[in-house]
Parts: C-alpha cells; sequence; structure tokens
C-alpha cells in the first residue's frame, strides 16, 4: 500500500489534464467576456442608428455641400 501512495505522489499525468482544463477555462471565460462587450456596445449603436433615422424627414433633408446627388 505505502508503495502505492509513492507512486502516486510521483505521478503527474493527470496533472497536465487539469492544466488543459483551467487554459481552457479562461479562454471561454474570455470570449463570453469579448462577446458580452462587444454585444452591449452593437445594440447601443443601433438604438442610436434607429433613432436618428427616426427623427429624420426626408422631404425637409439636404444635400451636403460636396457630396453626389442621385442621377
Amino acid at each position: 500500500m505505502i508503495k502505492f501512495i509513492k507512486n502516486f505522489r510521483k505521478d503527474e499525468a493527470g496533472a497536465v489534464t487539469v492544466d488543459w482544463v483551467v487554459l481552457t477555462a479562461a479562454v471561454v471565460g474570455l470570449a463570453v467576456a469579448a462577446f458580452t462587450a462587444i454585444e452591449t456596445s452593437t445594440s447601443t449603436l443601433t438604438g442610436q442608428a434607429a433613432g436618428a433615422l427616426n427623427g429624420a424627414d426626408a422631404a425637409t433633408a439636404t444635400i451636403a455641400p460636396g457630396a453626389a446627388a442621385d442621377s
């Protein structure tokens, strides 16, 4: 039994698996954080664009000087 315990303490095969699990969890966590930040920013931008378009009046809109007009 003592020989088994000594061999078990020396065996490091499981340590590599634990390292990969921790590394994978960190990558997944960073991906979720990045997705959340991008999703929040795009939602805000979409809302601002919708507000600007809803407030625009095509009948009174003017073409900016130097901009090409449709022919």
